[in-house]
């Protein structure tokens, strides 16, 4: 009997052995992940830091006239701060830096009044907008993480102290609240400081002097969302969700090229994506940088598609045909998604890829999408051909331009409304036929 279990065990581990190399073997990118991941990380950048201080005190007020119903207004200069002492009773104090900052927050407590007989409770919330600090954050209704919410409680045993939040948070404003202290010990603040950080370190060029005020401030304020999404990655935001998607790669890095000029940082987003594929060689649609590396297993069909556009786009506006050139195997692989999906009519079959893909583009549920994923099918396989003209890929996929072709003749075929003079979908069905037009 022991025999047969030791030929059992034997044949057990062999059996692992097997499918082990099997598995390995099925990573079709196993001999480039290696290069590729060293590569992100030697274009990993070393993010700037700059100190900023807080501009004065406000004050919270109601107006239905303003961004959700809040604004505020001014009650009080930083040398006020500074100076005034505080205790239990005097709590709420909303401190404003003047601009939406990225980053860590630090602040000096000293004694004013009194012995320190009893340790120091505070609540600091971090807002973006003055509603944000009004509205109770408990009870929390959301279905997202309760912990995204930026109020921080630190406790306080021995003063003077300086203390810097361990937490990177994102705001314009921060509101203090006093939740523990002792009846007769006053305290203030000697110092309060914000540590922003980004990879940034170009200024672009101002817009004309012609362009009209509304222009100025929507260039000012999404250069300044783009400045604080480029971290270590392109990130989906910085105050929530702080991880690299395909499809922010794809936006951020599109307005990059006119703006700050960053391409490492793309490059680096590029390279991370496909060391951290899926051993079929498809991209996953997101990935953390912490503790190391890795993916988060989600498949986007239309994320897919982009990341091919990205990279496009990056050759296209550096000349770096190296990166192309090394990352072409990926984008290549993705193009086996569109001829998965395409039907013999030039249809993409919406309710297959929608059984075995998380068919993105909206939220919407119960958005009908088959328009949208023709539309992106197509696009994908032109940009993807531009791409292989770049680099002088074109003889791997002579098949590609007639396929283009055949799903646009479709998509016009079967979408196209003339009395609109665009594509349109019926909602009762996979797409319009002769008998059901538009």
């Amino acid at each position: 009997m022991i025999t047969n279990l030791r030929k059992t065990a034997v044949a057990l581990i062999g059996t692992l052995a097997l499918l082990s190399l099997r598995t390995h073997a099925q990573d079709i990118y196993a001999p480039y992940r290696k290069a590729w991941l060293e590569k992100a990380e030697q274009y990993k950048p070393v993010l700037t830091q700059t100190i900023k201080q807080p501009v004065g005190i406000v004050k919270l007020e109601k107006d239905a006239a303003a961004f959700q119903g809040w604004k505020a207004v001014k009650a009080g200069s930083v040398d006020q701060l500074y100076k005034a002492s505080f205790n239990r009773k005097n709590s709420g104090i909303v401190v404003d830096f003047g601009e939406h900052l990225t980053g860590y927050c630090t602040f000096t407590l000293a004694t004013r009044r009194n012995a320190m007989d009893a340790p120091l409770r505070l609540k600091l919330t971090f807002g973006e907008v003055p509603a944000e600090l009004a509205t109770p954050f408990d009870p929390y209704p959301g279905s997202l993480s309760r912990a995204w919410l930026q109020d921080e409680v630190v406790t306080v045993t021995v003063l003077p102290a300086t203390i810097t939040i361990p937490r990177r948070v994102a705001f314009r404003y921060v509101k203090i609240d006093f939740i523990g202290s002792s009846n007769s010990h006053e305290f203030g603040f000697a110092d309060i400081q914000f540590k922003a950080q980004t990879s940034v370190t170009a200024t672009p060029p101002p817009l004309a002097a012609t362009a009209s005020p509304l222009i100025k401030d929507i260039d000012r304020v999404g250069l300044t969302t783009l400045k604080e999404c480029m971290q270590t990655v392109y990130e989906d935001g910085p105050k929530r969700d702080q991880r690299l998607w395909i499809g922010d790669l794809y936006l951020e890095s599109l307005a990059n090229i006119y703006s700050f000029k960053n391409h490492d940082l793309t490059k680096r987003c590029l390279y991370l994506l496909a060391g951290l594929s899926n051993p079929d060689g498809i991209l996953n649609a997101d990935l953390f940088e912490q503790p190391t590396p890795h993916a988060h297993q989600t498949r986007l069909l239309d994320y897919c598609y982009l990341y091919n556009v990205a990279l496009k786009e990056y050759v296209e506006a550096t000349g770096d045909k190296q990166t192309g050139l090394d990352l072409w195997p990926v984008a290549k692989k993705q193009l086996d998604i569109v001829k998965h999906f395409a039907g013999a009519d030039g249809m993409m079959d919406y309710q297959k890829a929608g059984k075995e893909w998380w068919v993105f583009f909206d939220w919407k549920d119960g958005l009908d999408k088959q328009a949208p994923l023709q539309g992106a099918s197509i696009s994908a396989l032109n940009q993807t051909y531009a791409l292989a003209k770049l680099l002088g890929k074109e003889s791997e996929i002579t098949d590609v331009p007639a396929l283009s072709k055949k799903l646009k003749a479709a998509a016009y075929k079967n979408l196209y409304d003339k009395s609109l003079g665009s594509l349109s979908v019926a909602l009762t069905g996979r797409y319009p036929t002769a008998a059901s037009p538009g």
